[in-house]
């Protein structure tokens, strides 16, 4: 084992890995998901010497900084309850800043390029709740304006250079103006985040994005572009100092991105790849003809059970997943919530005992720190595809839906704990959750439902439902 004074910096030569394969996908939100997921069944592909990736960053380029130092290496950290083992992940290529929409757009016309992945979080389609794009939104709004004269001077601005969309789908939708004009033909885009219909909700988030920059742009990606739909699945908690350490001393290189994950892993797809992919099912991805009852399982089962324990968890003291399920409260609610769903999903097909059992073993590694605070980000997107349609489905059947009720009554007594804290709201939709929260109570709630779904906001019975579990104090003080 080497010491961390003997470490060296990491990089191919230095790894001695070989050459890299040739970009043939790009991806966008380049974060430990993706590297641990999409990048980890690429790598195992049989035929993985065919397929790179060059992958974007979303926000800020610090991963890209990082990462592009390192000639797109990293090393992979498998952690069971038994130990720790490490991988050298080589199928990341290039890294770039997600803001370089011009490396974006040479990259996604070049006519070896097939696929688009995307891991941009449910917040970035900038989508309404009723699915649609949200062209209310100044950044749709101003990305409209920029894709209209980008494309309408041939990619450039009146000046001679070019304007540069800041949202993720505004920024694909240039990129794939330069695929259009470059003739590369059709290509895939697939969307990897934890959102229901995800590909139609990037079509959503696409087409009518260019529809409204030109016509001509818009009919284009309707005819070329597919949107391919998944279920992914593998727990990835935060990177922190620990690791890095770890894998010094454990390798001998000097890994500045190392990523932590767990050993299950899971990946359906559904839909066509004009370009061709890679072999993925060599890596035990599932291809299906129809996804949406493994979205609504993955969706509901494992996110809702999260979501749940970032609120009621954190409400209650916590501050990992494994304690939060060693919580007898937070458990029972749990249990609660996945008999709700599993009514709702298909009886045959999906193994739900056996998912259910296998979630229980996942969410009690206590190796694994997944943080609640973490988990609760950007609530008014998750609930709104994790509580609300349990909840509905419950409604309909004449039942209360009482434990996915409790999952947005927790939601909204951490928001309300937070505001008497001074805590900032870690949401894309902060601004519309603060207003809420400033009103006087029994309105704020009302307005938080609205937020999640206009229609159950409508229901008095189920505005007084949820005022009822917000102030239940089992929930907010542990015992």
């Amino acid at each position: 084992m080497s010491t961390t004074e003997s470490v060296q910096p990491l990089t191919r030569a230095a790894a001695n890995v070989g050459p890299a394969a040739p970009v043939r996908i790009v991806h966008l939100g380049l974060g430990a998901f993706h590297r641990a997921h999409q990048a980890w069944y690429t790598q195992h592909a049989s035929d993985a010497a065919e397929w790179g990736i060059a992958a974007f960053t979303g926000r800020r380029p610090d991963a890209a900084v990082a990462l592009a130092a390192q000639d797109g290496l990293f090393t992979l950290i498998e952690r069971a309850e038994g130990g720790d083992s490490f991988e050298l992940m080589t199928s990341i290529v290039e890294a770039h800043d997600g803001a370089d929409v011009a490396t974006l757009a040479r990259l996604v016309a070049a006519p070896a390029t097939a696929i688009v992945t995307l891991t941009i979080t449910e917040a970035a389609y900038n989508l309404a709740s009723n699915g649609a794009l949200d062209t209310a939104n100044p950044a749709v709004a101003a990305d409209i304006e920029t894709l209209k004269a980008a494309v309408s001077n041939d990619g450039a601005n009146d000046g001679g250079e070019p304007g540069w969309a800041v949202t993720a789908a505004g920024r694909l939708v240039q990129a794939l103006d330069a695929r259009r004009r470059s003739g590369a033909g059709p290509i895939a885009v697939v969307s990897c985040d934890n959102l229901a219909h995800n590909g139609a909700a990037a079509r959503a988030a696409i087409v009518p994005l260019a529809e409204a920059a030109d016509a001509e742009l818009g009919a284009w990606i309707a005819e070329n572009v597919s949107f391919v739909g998944t279920s992914v699945d593998r727990i990835t908690p935060r990177t922190t100092d620990a690791e890095i350490a770890l894998v010094a001393a454990g390798t001998g290189f000097a890994d500045s991105s190392p990523v932590v994950t767990e050993p299950f892993r899971d990946w359906v797809l559904s839909g066509d790849f004009p370009a061709g992919r890679p072999d993925w099912e060599s890596a035990g991805a599932v291809f299906v003809e129809n996804i949406e009852a493994f979205e609504n399982r993955k969706l509901w089962l494992l996110n809702g059970a999260h979501s749940l324990m970032a609120y009621a968890g954190q409400l209650r003291g916590h501050t990992t997943v494994a304690q939060a399920l060693a919580d007898p409260v937070c458990e029972a609610m749990i249990e609660d919530f996945w008999d709700e769903a599993e009514r709702n999903l298909p009886a045959e097909g999906l193994g739900i005992p056996a998912y259910r059992a296998a979630l229980r073993d996942r969410f009690s590694n206590s190796r694994i720190a997944h943080y609640l605070a973490q988990i609760a980000m950007d609530g008014s997107s998750k609930l709104r595809m994790r509580a609300v349609p349990v909840l509905k489905a419950e409604r309909a059947a004449g039942r209360t839906g009482e434990a996915a009720a409790r999952m947005i009554a927790a939601w909204v007594a951490f928001l309300r704990q937070g505001r008497l804290n001074g805590a900032e709201i870690a949401d894309a939709a902060a601004a519309e959750l603060g207003a809420a929260l400033a009103l006087p109570a029994g309105e704020d709630l009302r307005a938080l439902v609205a937020i999640l779904d206009a229609d159950l906001a409508a229901e008095p019975e189920v505005v007084a439902f949820l005022a009822s579990l917000a102030s239940d104090r089992s929930m907010v003080r542990a015992a």
